[in-house]
């Protein structure tokens, strides 16, 4: 299942009635505690399982759980991408909380035994997932069919579903300013918003390169920890400082600075991987044991970036196979892939191999 960056932030910029806002505005309720309805062929009301404050379930409820978390629970997967557990009406919220939430396995050890639904399930199961993820939350949520619309947010499982394509679509580039770096004075910093207010996302182009011709490219996903904190934990912060370096010394090029911190999976799950880390698990266990795939990444909203500033085909800096494959998926050639790998540290080290080791990437 794939996802797109959490959002941070009100919708602001998308029409009323819009799709995108519709999702926006639902996915911010859910942050909220607030009950959603998803309304498909069958209607549902569905709550996140992380704020479910004090809601008891109610009868007939299933809480929706992703592969990667029941994989972890030892859960038996009958149904794709998903899993539903049918709820006692008398199951408390901190249940439903200790069972999608990993941070709490240590403390609550003993779950199940669970026998998760067996026929095929609604699209609405796996649109409260995604849409659990959009918010930046744990891609756990509660689902029973609605009652009563009072007090709720809409929106359709189609918009949840179209979600990513529909706001790649929307991408506007917003404004454009020179901006000096140290070691690329020839800078310029290009902001680009989409319809659903979510993060902007940013084009970093040094020396201006002329089209045609593959532009040498770096996708840099963000990383408040190793960009902006010099966190000793990824080489994220030396790859950023060192594709500026590599991008202005080979005579111009563009780095996109795209908002998916965490791999795709928000700050504040990417923490929650770091705790799961120091209790022994490596990044792609932690991701999984979150409920997420090792890498969330989408690459639709960069390759409509680099169309907008006019460049079709890149030399892409990068040691992902996946990156390669993400962005030609999307439209983009890649005419090369240009290595890019840095020292590893104390830290970093086991971080690195795991990479290398269960990711692929060609360190």
């Amino acid at each position: 299942m794939h996802k797109s960056a959490p959002f941070r932030k009100r919708p602001k910029s998308a029409p009323a009635g819009s799709s995108l806002a519709r999702v926006a505005r639902a996915a911010d309720a859910l942050r909220q505690g607030l009950p959603i309805r998803l309304e498909g062929r069958t209607t549902f009301t569905m709550l996140a399982a992380e704020t479910l404050g004090d809601h008891r379930p109610g009868k007939g409820a299933m809480l929706v759980l992703s592969h990667a978390r029941a994989r972890t629970l030892k859960i038996r997967l009958y149904t794709p991408d998903i899993v539903a557990l049918p709820l006692d009406a008398r199951t408390t919220a901190e249940r439903i909380r200790a069972i999608a939430d990993p941070t709490a396995d240590l403390a609550t050890p003993l779950k199940g035994p669970f026998e998760p639904v067996r026929e095929k399930l609604p699209e609405a199961f796996t649109a409260s997932v995604k849409l659990a993820k959009l918010a930046g939350l744990l891609p756990a949520a509660v689902l029973r069919k609605a009652g009563t619309k009072r007090g709720t947010v809409d929106v359709s499982v189609k918009d949840i579903l179209s979600y990513e394509t529909a706001a790649a679509a929307s991408l506007k580039l917003v404004t454009r300013a020179r901006v000096p770096l140290q070691g690329a004075e020839h800078t310029e910093l290009v902001a680009f918003r989409s319809g659903d207010g979510a993060p902007e996302n940013i084009a970093i182009v040094i020396d201006r390169p002329l089209t045609p011709g593959p532009v040498l490219a770096r996708l840099h996903s963000e990383c408040f920890t190793g960009d902006l904190l010099g966190s000793l934990k990824c080489d994220c912060g030396a790859q950023l400082r060192g594709a500026i370096e590599t991008i202005s010394k080979a005579g111009g090029g563009v780095l996109l600075y795209l908002a998916q911190e965490g791999r795709g999976i928000g700050l504040i799950n990417k923490l929650r991987a770091y705790r799961l880390q120091d209790q022994g698990f490596d990044t792609i266990e932690a991701n999984e044991r979150l409920g997420f795939e090792d890498d969330e990444r989408l690459y639709a909203v960069a390759a409509r970036m680099l169309e907008l500033l006019g460049y079709k085909s890149v030399r892409l800096l990068t040691n992902n196979p996946e990156k390669v494959k993400g962005l030609e998926a999307a439209g983009i050639v890649v005419a090369e892939r240009v290595p890019h790998a840095f020292p590893s540290n104390d830290h970093n080290r086991a971080y690195l191999r795991t990479k290398a080791e269960k990711a692929g990437h060609l360190l």
